[in-house]
This record gives C-alpha cells, structure tokens and sequence, in this order.
C-alpha cells in the first residue's frame, strides 16, 4: 500500500494542521481540567502522598501501579516519555536493560516546567529538583552503573525511584522494568535473560498492579516471544492491558477494510474479550520543546486515523475500534481506569492505613520504652529474665518432642548432622553406620536419641583387634612364675581391656560430640519457636524477643553455648569414668559369670524397645554374631536356652597331647567330658609347669590349637562382653542424664548466674554498647516520621472515603 511521503513527519502549516494543533491543545486543556475536578483531585492527591510513603519507608500497600512489560526494544521507554509529556532520552541509557525505574508522576498545575527529583539510595530522602533533560539521564545512567559495579553484577533487582511533578502528566505510578532478552549481551552472565524474567515477573505479581504489555505491531501474535510469560503472570489477562506499539510500521499493509478490522480485533489469538490498544509515537529524535513533543504525539494520533479512513478501501470499524487507536485513547484510559482503581480500592486502602497506623505507634511506644529502659536496670533486668527463661523451656519443649518449627526447614538429617557438626564417620569404623530414620530431617530429643542408636550401632560394629604373638608373649610369660593356673585367662582379660580403652574410647568421645551438636542447634530453634508464640497482648505485635538489643542475644548465645560445651565435657568424663571401671580388673567377675547371654541377644532386646520404629527406608542392623570374633582362633558357641551348656575354656595344651580346632568340653551331669571322645579330660597343666613346653605351644610349635589362638579367642569373648556392658548399661543412662537432664533442670540456673549475676555495669554492657542510644534514637526518629506521614495520609484517605 502506497503512502504519502509526509506521512508522520511533522507537516507544515495547512488548515488540517491547524485543526490538529487545536486538538491536541484541547486535548491537553481537558486533561488538565479533569485531573483538576475536586473528588478525582483529592483522590490523586491522597494516593500520591501515600504512593511516596510507600516507596520512601517501603511500606508494603496494595497500591493501584502500573507495570510496563515487553521486550527490549518495544516501545516501553517511548511511552514513558509520552506519559510524561517531554523526552529526556531514557533510551539511550539502555535503562530497559539493567535496572527497574519507578516513576512517580505528579500532576502539578503550577509546574510548567518538569521537575524531576530522585530518591537517594538507601535513604526515604528525595534528592535537589533536576531540569535539564540530559542531566535526567545521566543521573539515571550514573546510578545504574554504580550499582552494577557494586554488586558485581549486570542486572539488579534495585529500583531509581525519580518522581516528577509537571503540570502535563498524570498522576500515575509507572515501573519501567528491563525488557525481556533471548541472549545475553557481550560480556554479560549467560544467566542475565532468565534474571530478567524472574525480576519482572517478581514485579508484575502483585494482583494490586496494572500491567500494560507492549509489543512491536511487525510481530505476530502466532509468534509473540514473550505473550506466554504474561500468561504465566496473569492467565486470564484479568489486568493486563495489551498495546500494539509502533502501529505506524504496520499500517502500509492494510489496503481493505476487512484486513484492518481482523487485525484489530485479535480474537484467533487473545480471545473476544480482550480489545489491544495500537499506538503509535514520533520517530524523530532531534531535540524539541516540550510543547512540540506534546504537539507531535498529537498530531501522530490523528495522522494514523487519516490513514485508516481514506488510505484503506472501506475504512475500518470506527465504532469498535476507534476508542482503542492512538496514544491519547491509551492515555485517557488509563487514567480512568487507574482513578477507578483507585476509587475500588480506597475503603481496603483506608483500613489497612488504620491498621499501619497504629502498628507504627506501637512500635514507637516500644521504642521510647527501650531508650528509657536504657536507665531502668532493674526492667531490663526483669526483662532479659523473663526473655531467657522463655527460651529455656523452648529448649524443654523441643527436647521432649516438638512438630513446630517445621522440621523439613529446621531439622537434619545424619549426613547433614555429621558433615556440619565436623564429626564425620566414627573412628575406628570402617563400615558405614546408618541409623533407622537416618534420612528424616530430625531435632531436639528425636535427633538425640537417633545418635544414641547409631552410637549402638558404631560401637557394635568395633570388633577385639589382632593382637600379636609378641605381646601375648610379654603378657603371659609375667604371669608364668605366679601359679594358680590363672596365666591364660588373665593374659586374655587384661588384652581385652587395652583393646577396649583403646578403640570404644574415642567412639564415646564423638557420641558426646555429636550429641552436644544437636543440643547446641536448638538455641536457633528456641528463638524461633518463642517468637511465633509470644506476643505482646497490649500492641498485638510479637513480643518476648528483645529485638534490638544484639549484645544481650549474643550474651545469651555464648552462655548457652558455654553450657552445652561444659555438659559435653563432663559428659566424656562420665562415660571414661565409665569405661576405666568396666575395664578394671576388680569388675571382670561382674561380666565373667555372664557368658550363658550372648551379646548379640542383649544387644537386640535392648534396641528393640529404644528404636524399634524405623520411619525410614534405611535400617542398620547390628552384626548377628558378636561372639564370634575375628581374631585367630576358634570360637565356642554359647548353647541356647534349654540346652547343655558349652564352653571355651582356656587351657594350656600338653605338648604330648595336640588336638584340633574342633576339640569342646561337654558339661554333663557336674563333669566336664572331651568332646572328640568319651575319654576324661586330664587336668589343666599348671603355668608352673612345663613353662618351656607353654612357649612353644605360644609359638605355634608341634601344631594344632595353640596357646596364642586360646588367648585371641578368650579376649575376644572379654571384649564382647565389656563392650555389652559398657553400652547397654553404663553409657546410654550416663548420657541421658548427663545431657538431658541437666538441660530440663540446671539450664536457667546457669544462664542466670552468667548473665545476671554480675553487677549493674556490667550487666548494662549487654544492652548499651558505644553509639547505641544514638542508633536508637535516630530509629525513633525515622519512625516519628513515618507516623507522622501514614497519619497525614490516613486523614486524607478519610476525607476521601467521605466523598464516595
């Protein structure tokens, strides 16, 4: 389709011109008018006052904004521009690209010129009014790139909040987000695009927020990139205004009616109900005044509705679609559409600034109190107690059995337990040690009383070591001159205490370790567990949790901590006291006459009652035979119940006699018998005699089952039942009422004497630190002024629910 040259060039003067001039001025002329009406005025008045506390103390209201969305290069920042009503070339700062812009604007009737103001970083504070156009930009692109080089990054999520007060623009609150990219530039992340898209959708799901999605008019809707993004932000396009930017790219193609009014109406794409704006908006970019911007914006609107009417056969459907062609059709719906917004949403918004209100006043009663408790020692004092107190029966709470806080957030599995605890496998354990419930995320007494199983476990799985033939040899040969026939079985004894000191040593070691990690992590749970559950009963705000005061949380923290290691350390006395008396030589008749009880039948008694239920899918079951030992030798079983008993006895072998492995004395009726034979077995050859024929024996001379391997068999059957004994009944009861109990009972004792048990100044170090009456004075402040605005704004919001 053919058209003219002039087509969207700035035309000279005609009569058509002459009436497009006037249009746009009266264009212009009601726009200022309507916005000057007293409701709608008073409306925009109280939500820009409430938009700018908003955006200053970030202050989370359901605020009607709009978000423009689109990809890069769609027009978003050209119709920014228009809505302002003059240029300050945002494009050329590539601000679509790298950091969000939050444009308030203010409809100003006395501001002929813009003025443009920028709220510092970090701060509520607005900066000097900027009027220069280009001054705009630089600032906008300063800040960008300050930001970026900070954060070593090439996208933030940060907005450049710039309100500007004009007497040509709106009142509307407008975020510029990055536009959509497919690819990262040079010398970007290759992650850039999916930053993009998450930053913008993050700022487009408030359902509070309008969003207006621009794209190009040469894409189709068959093949729009970023159509099904928007849909993933809002499905039904309930709030989402859709506007067909440079429309003038598109019009040449139309040559009938029929052609124009399929494309307008979008329907095989977007559906009946949703009716896109097409706009389109000066290409020119030499520099203006900001009344011929104005003038040019116009006169585009008017010549794309020429075109429509005499450069394509038939015309088009101005009944259906002129209301949505032109910038100033955009324009004037979203103004109404935001004022209807605003309107809908003032009785929320008034109850909601009620509601913040006094939520503000009462952390300001809350902040007088604590700069007065500065001087009041004996209320921080009563405070803190109380304060500590509470978090002490968390700690019960927990202990006991606890679901809250979630334990899939706050609980641990055994691999997460060992690696951040640093403990890792146990020592001396060669196998890995799954618990029942190793995999579930467990706290508190649940997550104690695990590692007491896997303690089990570890320990049971720690076998009577190899012993060699020279330290057999230096053991038993002392003993070789004393007589009574005792050589052997004592030699065996006294090996299997070494062994035992030796390798369930370090096991207890790290059983108090681990146990003392997760008593240790509780402290967190506790905070967290109070601060859910105690509030302020006069303010309806949480309470108990002394927020603010940093020295006294790390003062409780350290004390806590401090306990939990002194526990753990008087723990590893206990359970080595423990261990030296089940290996002293005075208790071996406690667990000699035990040997008709297998290790292996205790050990599954035992566990069965403490940790039979296993919520997981993984189970270590503990080794089935704990008799039967790896050391050389041969092992006897232990008869079962009901049947004759059979025994290894340690002997030493005659020299004349050799004898297999196999070789067993039957218990019948009162007498010992062979079990190779129905002969009587000769008495034990004393250590006294035939010392010689003893050694060789040891040495392994004249064949079959020597000394040596009776020795290995015997510790090993020592060490079994003293690890039997040290774990089922010493160490489980030690460490339940070494590190439980005392936490139940002795735990507020010992943080009130740490904490409070010193005098006044010291005391007061926890709460006043150098410059903290100043910190606390300067928040009061800021929240002064904060109550003082909501209030402004919540009188405002009540005049203007009057006038509904």
């Amino acid at each position: 389709m053919a058209t003219s040259d002039n087509f969207l060039k700035t035309p000279s003067k005609t009569p058509m011109n002459d009436k497009v001039s006037s249009s746009a001025r009266k264009h212009n002329h009601q726009t200022t008018f309507s916005s000057s009406s007293s409701s709608t005025k008073s409306r925009f008045d109280a939500y820009n006052r409430l938009q700018s506390a908003a955006v200053a103390f970030g202050e989370k209201l359901p605020i009607p904004e709009i978000v423009a969305l689109g990809g890069q290069s769609d027009g978003k920042s050209s119709l920014l521009e228009a809505l302002l009503g003059f240029r300050f070339n945002v494009r050329e700062v590539e601000m679509g690209t790298r950091r969000p812009l939050i444009l308030q604007m203010v409809h100003d009737p006395t501001a002929l010129d813009p003025r443009c103001r920028f709220q510092e970083e970090d701060s509520e504070e607005y900066g000097s009014p900027i009027v220069l156009a280009s001054a705009i930009a630089d600032t906008i692109k300063s800040r960008t790139e300050a930001l970026l080089k900070k954060t070593q990054t090439a996208v933030s999520p940060k907005p450049i909040v710039m309100r500007a007060e004009y007497a040509h623009c709106p009142n509307l609150t407008i975020i510029d987000t990055p536009g959509f990219v497919l690819k990262a530039k040079k010398g970007e992340p290759e992650t850039t695009p999916e930053e993009i898209l998450s930053m913008v959708k993050s700022l487009a799901s408030p359902p509070h927020r309008i969003l207006v999605f621009l794209q190009q008019s040469s894409v189709e809707w068959c093949s729009s990139l970023w159509l099904d993004a928007i849909r993933d932000i809002d499905p039904t396009f309930r709030r989402t205004l859709i506007v067909v930017s440079k429309f003038d790219n598109r019009l040449k193609e139309f040559t009938d009616k029929w052609e124009v009014d399929r494309y307008l109406s979008a329907s095989g794409y977007l559906g009946d109900n949703i009716h896109p704006f097409f706009v389109a908006l000066p290409k020119e970019r030499t520099t203006v005044s900001n009344e011929e911007f104005r003038r040019q914006i116009s006169q585009v609107d008017a010549d794309v509705i020429r075109h429509l009417q005499q450069n394509v056969k038939g015309g088009y459907d101005e009944e259906k679609y002129k209301s949505h062609i032109g910038f100033g059709c955009l324009r004037d719906y979203l103004e109404s559409e935001l004022q209807k917004r605003y309107k809908e949403a003032t009785p929320a918004t008034l109850a909601l600034l009620e509601q913040r209100c006094s939520e503000v006043t009462a952390q300001l009663t809350s902040m007088d109190s604590k700069i007065q408790a500065t001087s009041d020692v004996a209320h921080l004092r009563r405070s803190s107690m109380m304060f500590a107190s509470s978090i002490c029966n968390q700690v019960g709470a927990l202990i006991d059995g606890a679901a809250d806080p979630d334990p899939e957030q706050w609980g641990r599995t055994t691999e997460e337990e060992k690696s951040e605890s640093g403990m890792g496998n146990w020592p001396g354990v060669i196998s890995e040690i799954k618990p029942p419930n190793a995999t579930l995320r467990l706290y508190g007494g649940a997550a104690f009383e695990r590692v007491m199983h896997e303690f089990r476990c570890a320990a049971y799985s720690v076998e009577c070591p190899p012993v060699s033939r020279e330290k057999v040899a230096n053991i038993i040969l002392a003993h070789a001159g004393r007589g009574g026939g005792k050589g052997i079985s004592e030699a065996a004894a006294e090996i299997a205490r070494a062994a035992a000191r030796s390798w369930l040593a370090p096991l207890l070691d790290t059983a108090c370790e681990r146990l003392a990690f997760v008593l240790k992590n509780l402290f967190d749970l506790a905070m967290e567990k109070n601060q859910r559950q105690h509030f302020d009963c006069d303010y309806g705000k949480k309470n108990g949790d002394m927020e603010g005061y940093v020295g006294f949380h790390a003062a409780l923290r350290r004390s806590y901590n401090c306990f939990i290691k002194d526990l753990a350390k008087q723990c590893k006395q206990l359970v080595r006291h423990h261990l030296d008396s089940v290996t002293s030589s005075y208790s071996q008749v406690c667990y000699e006459n035990d040997l008709l009880f297998s290790a292996n039948s205790s050990y599954r008694n035992q566990t069965s009652a403490s940790m039979s239920l296993d919520l997981s899918d993984q189970e270590n079951i503990p080794p089935e035979n704990n008799d039967r030992e790896t050391t050389p030798g041969k092992l006897v079983k232990a008869a079962g119940e009901g049947e004759a008993s059979a025994m290894t006895v340690p002997e030493t072998p005659s020299p004349d006699q050799p004898r297999d492995g196999n070789y067993v004395l039957k218990k019948e009726n009162g007498n010992f018998l062979e079990g190779g034979g129905g002969r009587k077995r000769h008495p034990r050859i004393q250590m006294n005699q035939g010392n010689g024929k003893v050694l060789g024996n040891l040495l392994g001379q004249n064949g079959g089952t020597t000394t040596y391997n009776e020795i290995c068999c015997s510790a090993a059957q020592h060490f079994a039942r003293i690890r039997q004994v040290l774990v089922e009944r010493s160490v489980t009861s030690a460490l339940n009422s070494g590190f439980l109990t005392p936490c139940r009972e002795r735990l507020m004792v010992a943080l009130g004497v740490d904490l409070f048990g010193v005098n006044d100044e010291k005391f007061m170090d926890m709460f006043v630190a150098p410059g903290a009456i100043d910190m606390l004075e300067n928040e009061r402040e800021s929240l002064k002024k904060r109550q003082k605005i909501l209030d402004s704004c919540l009188t405002e919001f009540k005049a203007v629910a009057r006038s509904l």
